[in-house]
Formats: C-alpha cells, sequence, structure tokens
C-alpha cells in the first residue's frame, strides 16, 4: 500500500533542485579557487558536497514521511526551535558578544535556517486549526504573537534579513488562510506603522546595527565618487554580471572572480559570479530554475487533499522565491544588501539542508495528493 505513493513522486522538482545543487557546487568551487590555497578550498567544497548528500537524503525522508504527521508535532517543534534559539542567544552573548551559529569541531550548524521551517509547519498547523475564525482580529494576533515567539530570538541575534523572511512566511501564510483583503491591507498598514514608530528604539537597542542601516542609505544615495567601501561589493557585482556577455567569460576564467575583485562570491554574490564566469545563460538557467520550483511548490499547493499541505506548500513557495527574488535583486542593485543567500545555490550547509527538507514537505504533499487506490 505505501509502495502507491511514490507513484505520484514529482521527479520534475527533484530534478530542478538536483540541478540547481550541482550548478552551485560547480559555481563554489571555481569562487574559492581564487581566493584560497588548494588545501583550503577543496574542504569548503566537499564539505558543501557532503551537506547536500545529506539534505538528499532528508529529502527523500521527509517524502516519505505522510506531511499530515508534522501537524501532530507542530507544538513540540516550536517549543524546540525556541529552545534553541534561545540557548544560541544565551551561549553567543557569553562567548562570542552575539552569534548565528553552534560551532562544532567539523562545521557551523545555523538554527535560523530550520526555524523557517518550523514557522511554516507551526502556522500552517495554527491557521488550520483556526480556518474559519481568522476574519477576527485577535486570531490573528495571536497568530503573530506565535510567529514573533520565534522571529524574536533571531532578530535579537542579530539576524534582521532572516527575521524579515520569517515575517514574511507569516504574512503570506496569513493571506493564504483566507483572511479577507480589506482585513489583509489594514494589518499591513498597521505593521509599517508600527515599524516606523518602533525604528528609533530598535537601533537605540542595537537591533538594528550600524552597518544595516548605511547599507539603506548607501542604497537610497550612493557616493558616485566612491570607489571603496560600502558600495564596493555591489559595483563589483555590477562590473561582474555586465562583463559576463551572452556565454561568460569561461568557468574558472573571470578575471573578476578569480583575481578576487568580487567578494564573498561563493555566498551571496554566487548570482554575479555565475552571470560573470556563464554569462546571461547561466544567469537565466538559475532563473528559469528557481521559478520552476517555486511553480511545482504552487501546483502543489493547488492540487493538496487539505488546507495543511497547501499552506505548507505556499509556504514553501514563499520561502524559496522570496529569497531568490531579494538575493538576486542585491547582485542588481535593485535593492540594499541584505545577507540573504540564494537557495540551493550559494555556499552554506544549514541553508542548503533546510531548503532541501522544505522541498521534501512538498513532495510529500504531492505524493499524498490523492487517496491511496487499493
Amino acid at each position: 500500500m505505501r509502495g502507491g505513493f511514490w507513484r505520484h513522486f514529482d521527479f520534475w522538482l527533484l530534478g530542478a533542485v538536483t540541478i540547481l545543487v550541482i550548478i552551485g557546487i560547480t559555481m563554489i568551487r571555481s569562487a574559492l579557487a581564487g581566493n584560497y590555497e588548494l588545501t583550503v578550498t577543496t574542504p569548503l567544497v566537499n564539505r558543501q558536497i557532503i551537506f547536500a548528500l545529506i539534505g538528499f537524503v532528508l529529502f527523500l525522508i521527509t517524502a516519505g514521511i505522510d506531511y499530515r504527521l508534522w501537524s501532530s508535532l507542530s507544538t513540540t517543534l516550536y517549543i524546540g526551535i525556541i529552545i534553541v534559539l534561545l540557548a544560541l542567544n544565551v551561549i553567543g552573548a557569553a562567548l562570542f558578544g552575539s552569534a548565528r551559529w553552534f560551532r562544532t569541531t567539523l562545521v557551523f550548524i545555523q538554527p535560523s535556517e530550520f526555524a523557517k521551517l518550523v514557522l511554516i509547519l507551526s502556522m500552517s498547523h495554527f491557521f488550520v486549526r483556526h480556518l474559519h475564525e481568522m476574519n477576527q482580529p485577535k486570531w490573528t494576533i495571536r497568530s503573530l504573537l506565535m510567529a514573533m515567539g520565534i522571529t524574536i530570538w533571531v532578530l535579537l541575534q542579530p539576524n534582521l534579513s532572516t527575521s524579515i523572511v520569517l515575517i514574511v512566511l507569516w504574512f503570506v501564510l496569513l493571506w493564504m488562510s483566507g483572511i479577507p483583503v480589506l482585513h489583509l491591507l489594514g494589518y499591513a498598514l498597521s505593521g509599517i506603522a508600527a515599524i516606523g514608530v518602533s525604528f528609533p528604539i530598535l537601533v537605540q537597542a542595537g537591533v538594528v546595527q550600524d552597518y544595516q542601516l548605511r547599507r539603506v542609505l548607501n542604497f537610497v544615495s550612493p557616493d558616485p565618487n566612491a570607489r571603496y567601501g560600502e558600495i564596493y561589493n555591489i559595483q563589483q557585482a555590477l562590473i561582474s554580471i555586465g562583463s559576463g556577455g551572452w556565454f561568460g567569460q569561461g568557468y574558472g576564467h573571470g578575471t573578476q572572480v578569480q583575481l578576487r575583485f568580487l567578494k564573498v562570491r561563493w555566498s551571496d554574490f554566487i548570482f554575479s559570479t555565475t552571470a560573470h564566469e556563464l554569462g546571461f545563460v547561466g544567469a537565466v538557467l538559475i532563473i528559469g530554475l528557481v521559478m520552476f520550483i517555486v511553480w511545482r511548490c504552487l501546483w502543489a499547493a493547488r492540487i493538496s487533499r487539505d488546507a495543511y499541505g497547501a499552506l505548507i506548500s505556499y509556504g514553501v513557495a514563499t520561502l524559496i522565491a522570496f529569497q531568490s527574488i531579494v538575493n538576486i535583486g542585491v547582485n542588481l542593485n535593485l535593492m540594499p544588501a541584505t545577507g540573504l543567500t540564494l537557495p540551493f545555490v550559494s555556499y552554506g550547509g544549514s541553508s542548503l539542508v533546510a531548503n532541501l527538507i522544505a522541498v521534501g514537505l512538498v513532495e510529500s504533499v504531492i505524493m499524498r495528493h490523492k487517496a491511496l487506490e487499493l
């Protein structure tokens, strides 16, 4: 009986994700080759490959588990991630002043990446339970407080960019739960007003850092005479993309990458690295694959047997789409630098594993969108 579920396995989704991961590992290798000696570069690339293998195993395991099981575990997961984030804040404040990772002998683990998954699962469970009550403000406020129960500990790390992702996830899931549009607009305007009023307090408290303010100011009003400093990375990213042409300067031969003009090119600016060495064709391939993955997630939401599976799929689609739009937007100087990575492509083990698990959840929804024929 259980084997029947695998008949609906979405190989197109798996294929698109696999190609993106392979492109990511390939470009990370080229990006690092111009910066480190081979003895340092090889372990970092191997580490990404190991995380990819772990992620794909967890992807298959997650796909094989009925997604509805996570509904019964949502409270445990919610409390668990808060304990982990709280412990990270306490340990980080005591040892380093702040911290976003648990540092082990072999790897760094970033709990905030997994907090995104927990938020999707816990908020989906909450909204399904109160699906017909969301027109009442008290339930919206409760859902916001529940989302902030996770977000606040990420914000205090400080990690503003991931905190924004968490709030966006909550807002989209609130929207998809069927809340009236006028209520949604009212909450959005109230939120913007609240941020405006509390912003000076957040700055004074150190939640919003000086370098984050400078990023916004330099985006709004950059110094045209500045060659270095705050806008250097963006300038080099634009040069890298522009000089790539249609087919790029060749893998491992991009001067911006190999001569180290482009910084953080294996992570935040991996899109610029790809456009520089593989050209417009390589950049469009990445964008096309991301769009295809998001579309398959939205399709999973449409065919889901229940609201819980649909909300999970909408949440994963939002997670991948939002981070991709922001990362590529930063590379193209369409928005301020944020530090958000490009899903499946940028270097980072925790991000890669978490994203693969997220797609595994969507795969589980797809596999069970029909009742199993006996």
